[in-house]
C-alpha cells in the first residue's frame, strides 16, 4: 500500500516543466491522406523541477523526502509550482460535487443541430451553464459533453440547447445523460451556504475521493474557461475544464479551489543530488501523476 510522503514547502522550484501528457491513437489514409483520431483513457501531468542552490540543512530535508518516496513507491501532493495561488476569488477553501442531471436510460433526439430532446423529465434540475455529458446516441458527434445555453420555455424540463454542432438524430433509446462521470470535461459543482467568488480560466482544481477537505486527491484539472454562476444559497458553478475526468466523481465530493494539489509519484527508481566544494546542494526530479 502505497504511502503519502509530506514534500517540503521550502525553497520553491527556480526552474519548473509542467505538462500533459494525453494517448492519442492516429490513423491516415495512403490514398487520401485523411485523418482519424481516437482519444484513450491515458490522461496525466508530468512534471521536472529543479530546486535553488542548497545549504546542507535545506538539502537533507529534501534527500529525506526522496528517500521515504522510495523510488516509484509512495506517492505525494504536488502542483504547477508556477501557479500554486488561483486568480479566481472564490471565498473558501472548496466547492462540492453536485450531479443535477443523471438518467441513465432515456431516449434523445436532436434536432436544429444544437437542441436535444428527451423523452422524461431529465434536464428538470439543469441549470443553463451546466454540463452534460452524453453517450449512447448513434452519431458519435452527439455524445460527449455540451454546455446548456438555453432551456425550452415551453418544455424546459425535457427539452434544452447546447452549445455544441451536433448531427440532427431521431429518437434514440437506451441513452445516458450525466454530470460529473468519467470523460466528462466539465464540472458541475455548488457551495456550502452562501460562498461565492470568481474560477478563472486557468485555475487549476483538485478533484478530491470523498466528502471531506482532508481527503486524498484523484486528478488535477484546469479551469479552460471562466465558471458560469447562479445565485443563491448554494449558489451553483458550472465550469469547463482539461483534461477529461478519469473517473465518476460522486454527488458530495469536495473539489478544492484553495492550493489545489493532485497525486504524484517519482517517474524513476533513482534519485541523486550533487555538490559542490563549497556544500551547496543540487536537486532536481522529474515526477508523475498518479492514475
Amino acid at each position: 500500500m502505497a504511502k503519502i510522503i509530506t514534500m517540503p514547502t521550502t525553497p520553491n522550484f527556480v526552474r519548473s516543466n509542467f505538462r500533459l501528457f494525453r494517448a492519442i491513437g492516429q490513423t491516415a489514409s495512403p490514398f487520401t491522406g485523411k485523418q482519424l483520431t481516437q482519444e484513450f483513457d491515458a490522461v496525466f501531468w508530468q512534471s521536472e523541477v529543479t530546486l535553488p542552490p542548497l545549504n546542507r540543512t535545506q538539502a537533507v530535508e529534501w534527500q529525506s523526502f526522496l528517500m521515504q518516496l522510495k523510488g516509484t513507491t509512495n506517492h505525494f501532493k504536488f502542483a504547477d509550482p508556477d501557479a500554486l495561488t488561483n486568480t479566481g476569488t472564490f471565498s473558501t477553501t472548496h466547492l462540492i460535487a453536485e450531479n443535477r442531471v443523471s438518467n441513465t436510460n432515456v431516449s434523445l433526439t436532436v434536432t436544429n443541430t444544437n437542441t436535444i430532446t428527451a423523452n422524461a423529465s431529465t434536464f428538470a434540475n439543469a441549470i443553463v451553464g451546466d454540463f452534460i455529458h452524453i453517450t449512447g446516441m448513434t452519431n458519435e458527434e452527439n455524445n460527449g459533453t455540451h454546455k446548456i445555453t438555453a432551456k425550452d420555455g415551453t418544455n424546459p424540463t425535457t427539452k434544452v440547447t447546447v452549445d455544441s454542432t451536433l448531427v440532427n438524430e431521431g429518437a434514440t433509446s437506451g441513452c445516458k445523460v450525466q454530470m460529473n462521470v468519467k470523460g466528462a470535461t466539465g464540472l458541475n459543482l455548488k457551495t456550502s451556504g452562501s460562498n461565492s467568488g470568481t474560477i478563472k480560466k486557468g485555475d487549476y482544481l483538485g478533484v478530491l475521493g470523498a466528502a471531506s477537505a482532508t481527503a486524498n486527491p484523484v486528478q488535477l484539472v484546469m479551469a479552460v474557461e471562466d465558471a458560469t454562476q447562479t445565485s443563491g444559497s448554494p449558489n451553483q458553478y458550472a465550469v469547463q475544464t482539461e483534461p477529461k475526468l478519469r473517473s465518476t466523481l460522486s454527488t458530495g465530493h469536495f473539489v478544492i479551489f484553495q492550493n489545489p494539489k493532485g497525486l504524484f509519484r517519482l517517474q524513476e527508481n533513482t534519485v541523486d543530488w550533487s555538490a559542490d566544494r563549497t556544500s551547496l546542494y543540487g536537486i532536481s526530479f522529474s515526477c508523475i501523476e498518479v492514475v
